[in-house]
């Protein structure tokens, strides 16, 4: 396996790089790699079928992210729906060939092996691709955010497919939901989603 200089632990790392690394990597290469950069700040790394990919994590991400969950904590409440956040905790299954960290993800109802929805915010394209991650530890809904724009993709069977509006929160409005993830004052964002659930739950 190719070695890696890793970056100091209290050193910040650059806004959204990826970088696969070349070669394959057993399980037990890629738990010492871990253990080796896991002090350092923003870094996500993802391990499946015996190849590695880094990606780092940068405020940009970090904000919309963070504003998904905000407004999606208060849609929880409003609606009476319960859930356990369990955020970018670690997904990993050595009989799969599978480890990686979803954004946001949740629990509905009580928990289970492991999260119902699964979130991950974007700036490259193939979003798509990586849904093979998920399929491994059937997780059943996958939103992925870019540019502006949630895509939805449901488990069904062997294979994910794309969904106009989400199966488990149907009755969340993924317009109104993009629109206030993209307003640059989260108290505004907040204030005008909370507004737009009361006003559609009084018709």
């Amino acid at each position: 396996m190719n070695t890696i200089s890793a970056t100091p632990a209290n050193q910040e790392l650059p806004e959204a790089q990826q970088l696969v690394l070349p070669g394959y990597c057993s399980w037990e290469q890629f738990e010492a790699l871990d253990l080796l950069l896991e002090d350092i700040p923003g870094l996500k790394i993802t391990y499946l079928d015996g190849y590695v990919e880094f990606m780092t994590i940068g405020e940009d991400h970090e904000e919309i992210k963070s504003t998904i969950a905000l407004l999606l904590g208060l849609y929880f409440l409003e609606l009476g729906i319960n859930f356990v956040p369990v955020g970018s905790a670690t997904r990993r299954d050595r009989e799969q060939n599978v480890s990686f960290e979803p954004d946001e993800s949740y629990y509905l109802g009580e928990k289970k092996a492991h999260p119902d929805l699964a979130i991950e915010v974007t700036f490259s394209s193939g979003d798509a691709s990586k849904l093979e991650k998920y399929k491994r530890l059937g997780i059943a809904e996958v939103w992925f955010w870019q540019k502006q724009q949630i895509s939805i993709y449901r488990l069904r069977g062997a294979d994910y497919e794309p969904l106009a509006k989400s199966e488990l929160l149907p009755d969340l409005d993924l317009g109104l939901l993009e629109r206030c993830i993209a307003l640059p004052v989260k108290l505004e964002a907040m204030a005008e989603f909370l507004k737009t659930i009361r006003q559609t739950k009084e018709k």
